[in-house]
């Protein structure tokens, strides 16, 4: 139970397939800067950078210090004899660390001739936390988005043509820049190779398969001009799948080592609490499920959500088009957008998914799946049931799911600013009644369910920097309860507005003036009384949160707000109140993750991986380069947090893939289920979660 780390079994099962790794990447990769002791760094050009030799173990990397005086201070790495073909690989990866005091970007730009920064180049960017080494990978795109036109639209991928924006030519690499954007502190990095590695893998569709291109999409919501394994051709296939499948899982029933909610049965017996909690054991944080086993909560979000899309205006997109058929009638509708061509519209939308599983499963395919998502969820070792999920399939108490509670409806900060809208104003009294509210209507659901672990609340939402919230809010009109509550505030500190004004380099008249202003103040000058009060809108945030679910649900956990964007001064207050905190990382490994609760239970809320390989127009958030390749990220990014001290589980983004044609909401169409629209397992990425699942436990705690 307390080895040395060194023999340690899970140690060296986490250092073997590293080594594995870089052994095949040293036999297959081309090296395009080593960095070894013959390197001659006063051949590189910088801008407002040093570089300089450096020691990694027995081994020279290149120190790379960036300064502050320059918008994009970097160096040029020059290809030696004047360029590279590198038409043999997929991309160009850079080892690094992140050598400096505080988080920071690297960037990486693979230049043909004639390059500007937007123009016959590609870049590719990776932040790293204080002491994180990681791999900055950049794509060798080829080919790009192809429109027809116009023609095509609503998506965030098309079908492509060779060549167009966004792409390169991999034959003619001229240089590489490694640079950061408009540091506000100096950047260190240590950099230890620069590559060329993996074997490109040409997309599916492309806008030159067939004349004429209309219809593309055939009955079963696929692309139609390439085939590809996997792909249903009629529908005695698509039900004859079932039956295969069927065989399948009762072949592989699941890990033996698990107790009925995916613990760990054979592991240590610790106090059974008849719920989800969290204890630290080993060193490491962990779940412990309602019998008090240890668990790994390995999940994926939105099981048996049925994403529909957008039909207006695409009449001819569609071949034997099923809502055609009055028994498909049912999934018809009109959708919500937030983002794109239909944006401010509720166009009429179709499910080719929900289509595809009455086809499949019968006039009964609703209980019938249901039971079938927990066949397979067993199966292929997956112990949760995460976010945005049906609740019927969670009612049905055969695998752990988690829930969420939003702020909906709640002013928001009209100064606020973000991707997805705008930050709810915590000191409006409708807020702490809105989640409470939320919360109540989970009393006959979720609330004091033994399986459900805990709560999430709102998801992704505009945490900004440092100061951002304060900032919004002295933005906002005069109403805005958080810009009275925060000059109420400077008021009690400066007594007198000309004491704020000396202290701000601002020139009000008066508090009333400085309350109907809108504008902002000069944020260093500001910066203490900023900061302070973005401080106490965060702890407001998750404090109101954490006592509505406890109000409720006292003995689950409140699991956080699912941060994409974050500082630290939020991520320190969601430490506070939270249970565990919770992150979306849409990046190749979350094994050196810090944060600065530093002694807090993490859980991954989404993360995915995609590839262009089966028919799709977009990979999602994270390329990789084929099915095997997702396969191999997948295993990486899974057992990286299993031997993280911190992580207690990690959630994959999401069931399914999403529509091909895009999901009316906001046009997406990734490539990032483990089944595709036609309800086919994509047997790669089945096989290593399998793979993942029957280790989940298989180390020392």
């Amino acid at each position: 139970m307390n080895l040395p780390e060194t023999t340690c079994p899970h140690v060296l099962r986490r250092v073997l397939p590293w080594l594995v790794c870089v052994t095949r990447a040293l036999a297959a990769d081309q090296s395009l800067f080593d960095f070894d002791p013959t390197t001659d760094f006063s051949h590189f050009q910088t801008s407002d950078a040093q570089v300089a030799a450096a020691k990694a173990g027995n081994h020279q990397t290149m120190r790379l210090t960036l300064g502050t005086s320059q918008p994009w201070p970097g160096v040029t790495l020059p290809a030696p004899a004047g360029h590279w073909d590198l038409a043999a690989f997929a991309q160009v990866e850079v080892t690094v660390k992140n050598s400096g005091a505080g988080p920071a970007t690297l960037n990486c730009r693979v230049d043909n001739p004639g390059a500007d920064g937007v123009r016959n180049c590609l870049t590719g960017s990776l932040t790293l936390s204080p002491g994180q080494s990681d791999t900055l990978r950049v794509a060798l795109t080829r080919s790009g988005n192809d429109t027809l036109g116009g023609k095509l639209f609503g998506m965030r991928g098309y079908p492509v043509a060779i060549g167009g924006p966004g792409t390169i030519d991999p034959s003619n690499i001229t240089q590489i820049l490694l640079f950061t954007t408009k540091p506000k502190q100096a950047c260190v990095f240590e950099v230890a190779a620069v590559r060329a590695t993996g074997s490109p893998t040409p997309p599916t569709a492309s806008t030159r398969d067939a004349e004429p291109f209309f219809p593309l999409i055939d009955t079963f919501g696929q692309y139609k001009h390439k085939d590809w394994p996997g792909k249903v051709h009629s529908l005695t296939e698509l039900r004859q799948r079932r039956e295969a499948e069927a065989a399948e899982l009762a072949a592989q029933p699941g890990p033996l080592n698990w107790d009925k909610y995916g613990g760990w049965a054979e592991g240590p017996q610790l106090q059974a609490s008849g719920f989800f909690r969290t204890e630290k054991v080993g060193g490491k944080w962990w779940l412990v499920d309602p019998d008090g086993r240890l668990f790994f909560s390995q999940g994926i979000d939105c099981v048996r959500a049925l994403d529909t899309t957008p039909i207006d205006g695409r009449a001819s997109w569609f071949e034997e088009f099923p809502a055609t058929q009055p028994e498909f009638k049912e999934f018809l509708g009109n959708g919500t957008t937030l983002k794109g061509h239909y944006a401010g519209r509720s166009p009429q939308c179709f499910s080719f998914a929900a289509a595809n599983l009455q086809r499949k499963y019968g006039a009964d395919w609703k209980a019938a799946y249901a039971a079938t998502v927990h066949q397979r969820l067993r199966s292929w070792g997956l112990n949760t049931i995460a976010n945005w999920s049906d609740p019927a399939v969670c009612a049905l108490h055969r695998t752990p799911y988690t829930d969420s509670i939003g702020s909906h409806g709640s002013r928001m900060i009209e100064g606020s600013e973000g991707y997805w809208g705008k930050f709810p104003d915590v000191f409006d009294p409708a807020f702490s009644s809105n989640i409470r509210r939320a919360m109540q209507d989970k009393r006959a659901s979720s609330a004091n369910d033994p399986w459900c672990i805990g709560y999430f609340s709102d998801n992704e939402m505009s945490w900004g920097d440092e100061t951002s919230l304060a900032i919004g809010a002295l933005k906002s009109p005069p109403d805005q309860p958080a810009k009275l509550s925060f000059i109420a505030e400077l008021k009690a500190k400066y007594a007198a507005i000309a004491n704020l004004n000396a202290a701000w380099g601002t020139h009000h008249e008066s508090w009333d003036a400085l309350l109907a202003d809108r504008g902002a103040p000069d944020p260093q000058l500001a910066r203490a009384d900023l900061t302070g009060f973005y401080t106490k809108s965060a702890e407001a945030y998750f404090r109101s949160v954490r006592d509505a679910i406890k109000a409720v649900a006292p003995n689950q956990l409140y699991l956080g707000c699912r941060f994409a964007w974050v500082n630290d001064l939020a991520d320190r207050a969601a430490g506070r109140y939270c249970d565990v905190i919770s992150y979306n990382l849409y990046q190749r490994s979350v094994a050196g993750f810090k944060n600065p609760s530093s002694d807090k239970p993490l859980i991954i809320g989404e993360f995915h991986f995609g590839a262009l390989d089966r028919g799709m127009f977009h990979t999602g958030l994270v390329p990789v380069e084929d099915q095997a390749a997702r396969a191999r990220a997948y295993t990486d990014y899974v057992l990286g947090a299993l031997h993280h001290p911190q992580f207690v589980g990690t959630h994959w983004f999401q069931w399914m893939d999403e529509p091909t044609t895009g999901r009316v909401y906001d046009e997406e169409n990734y490539q990032i289920g483990f089944l595709d629209v036609a309800d086919t397992p994509y047997p790669e990425t089945i096989a290593a979660c399998r793979k993942v699942a029957a280790a989940l436990y298989r180390r020392e705690p």
